[in-house]
């Protein structure tokens, strides 16, 4: 069988300039993977090329199906769901209106239901229903760009530093947000992170990215024992 995710050979930059050079990994259904790496390693690129925002040459399937040279939207489309880095809600609009929005590829009648859904596992965007994103915290950001991302039933969601800028204890809620949807819902998540120890604690397999290249990767367990991982990414 297959894997949710299948990437072979990956490739892709921003005009002359290459990042990524020839990246294979894969996510299977369910699981959490965990993408580590220094700044400038190419984890934002490889999430950008993956969601179809900047071009890639090489494979990369969901579910058997191309996302190279699809639009953003024919991804969304496949079942896929982008977080980017720095939270990408759209400030103007309040939390209601940011969650209908990530709904709207969708023609079912059950978005009010998965709203409900996402204000229970997110307690303080039901609070705040009614505000306008850019008047929320970093955190409270946060949790509404997962859950908008959410609200588009995705089957695999792309996380880029969800930590980014939040304090320790709301990254901690964040991150159990994030077990718990994949526990509850069966949602895979291909995570990247620098709080490597948070995100191995949840995380299922991980690979290590330098300069554009897959330099390790193994079972969470197996990085968190790694001397060389343990050194440059755990602080032991």
């Amino acid at each position: 069988m297959s894997p949710l995710l299948d990437v072979r050979d990956l490739h892709a930059g921003y005009g002359p300039i290459t990042v990524l050079r020839g990246i294979d990994l894969t996510v299977e259904d369910g699981e959490i993977v965990v993408v580590l790496g220094a700044n400038g390693a190419g984890k934002t690129t490889l999430l950008r090329a993956l969601s179809g925002m900047i071009a890639g040459k090489g494979s990369a399937t969901v579910d058997g199906n191309s996302v190279l040279g699809r639009r953003p939207d024919q991804i969304v489309r496949l079942g896929v769901a982008h977080v980017p880095q720095g939270r990408g809600t759209i400030t103007d609009l309040t939390v209601d209106e940011n969650l209908q929005l990530g709904a709207y590829a969708r023609k079912d009648g059950e978005i009010e239901a998965d709203k409900e859904r996402w204000f229970e596992l997110f307690p303080r965007l039901r609070e705040r229903r009614t505000q306008t994103a850019g008047s929320m915290s970093g955190g409270e950001q946060q949790m509404l760009a997962i859950a908008r991302a959410l609200m588009a039933r995705p089957r695999l969601l792309l996380l880029d530093e969800p930590s980014l800028g939040l304090a320790p204890l709301v990254t901690q809620e964040v991150f159990r947000s994030l077990a718990q949807v994949n526990a509850e819902q069966g949602t895979a998540v291909l995570v990247v992170e620098q709080n490597a120890n948070l995100a191995l604690d949840v995380g299922n397999r991980g690979y290590v990215l330098e300069t554009g290249g897959i330099v390790a990767a193994g079972s969470a367990q197996q990085l968190q024992q790694d001397e060389a991982v343990r050194k440059a990414y755990l602080g032991y």
